[in-house]
């Protein structure tokens, strides 16, 4: 899956996406990029905070621990949704 599919996945309220950290450890992250969904406290504040400079990157709100994290789009192994 490349980067512009999952932005779009990431659209909905709530994805899982399975990775592997740069330790080599796997990790299931319940995530959205939605504003809709995440706490307006969370929002970014100014356009540069929504710039992704690192196309390797993708940042995404956690919904399990209420902050933004980030993963490499190279690492992801499996991607699950409900419609």
């Amino acid at each position: 899956m490349n980067r512009d599919e999952l932005k779009t996945l990431l659209q909905k309220p709530s994805i899982t996406v399975s990775f592997t950290k740069k330790d080599g450890t796997e990790r299931a992250m319940k995530c959205t990029r939605s504003m809709d969904v995440i706490p307006e406290e969370f929002h970014p504040k100014t356009q540069s905070e929504e710039v992704e400079e690192n196309l390797d990157i993708l940042k995404v709100f956690d919904l399990e621990v209420n902050g933004w994290r980030s993963f490499r789009v190279d690492s992801v192994k499996t991607v699950g949704y409900q419609d």
